[in-house]
């Protein structure tokens, strides 16, 4: 029994996800779990059953959220002790996965991937998203939480099975089922004093032409700074 899962979600993605699929090849150390999420491009039809990658398929569009509760679930049911998420559209670069993993065996229980830390690597980024996911976002997640971080909303990130087992954690709230529930468990293992981590890692978007991000300029960041509002002021637990 491997101790990882690799974990990812995709609607539509086409070629990327196949890219994507291509290079999370070390078998030897990790299994893989995409969520189709309602495709309608079939970019994932042919992946065989039975080996180390398994797709689970949506009947319809869930969002982000919905998928990762389905990957912790899968995790759990199969006794993995941890899951490295990467993102579906091939931004990130799955060599970058054995960081996350040295940083787990470190002991650490929550290993943030961050394209701003020494040694990280970032390019072909929008301009509004450079700004917000360097600046805007980290500085309010600085702020709320009383811990220094540089990259809050990479989504290139391991996080370790025992955090969800928390009793101030509770993942299968309704308002978690899109972009939220990243930073919420980012939120939650700081303050519930988790041992958590940054390592460098590299985010390359892809070209223009392929599709960049899915996530739209003001609902889709109002998405992922709402967790910060809702659990600072206590509207949310």
């Amino acid at each position: 029994m491997k101790k990882y899962l690799i974990g990812s979600c995709a609607y539509n993605e086409g070629e990327k996800v196949k890219r994507l699929l291509q290079k999370c090849n070390e078998y030897d150390y990790y299994d893989v779990l995409m969520i189709d999420d309602g495709s309608t491009d079939r970019s994932l039809a042919q992946i065989p059953a039975g080996g180390a990658i398994t797709v689970l398929r949506n009947d319809r569009q869930t969002g982000a959220g919905y998928c990762i509760k389905q990957i912790f679930r899968f995790a759990k049911e199969k006794g993995y002790e941890a899951v490295c998420f990467i993102s579906g559209n091939d931004k990130d670069d799955p060599k970058d996965i054995h960081k996350l993993i040295a940083a787990l065996e470190a002991g650490y229980d929550f290993v943030q991937g961050s394209r701003y830390l020494p040694g990280g690597v970032h390019g072909r980024m929008p301009l509004y998203r450079k700004f917000s996911t360097r600046f805007i976002h980290p500085v309010l997640f600085s702020l709320i939480t009383g811990r220094k971080v540089t990259d809050s909303t990479n989504g290139f990130r391991a996080v370790r099975l025992t955090i969800l087992d928390h009793p101030q954690i509770d993942i299968n709230q309704d308002w978690l089922n899109h972009y939220e529930l990243e930073p919420y468990i980012f939120y939650k293992a700081v303050k519930c004093g988790f041992r958590v981590t940054e390592v460098p890692v590299t985010k390359i978007y892809p070209p223009k032409r392929e599709g960049q991000t899915k996530m739209k300029p003001i609902t889709g960041w109002w998405s992922i700074l709402r967790p910060l509002v809702y659990l600072g002021l206590r509207i949310k637990k």
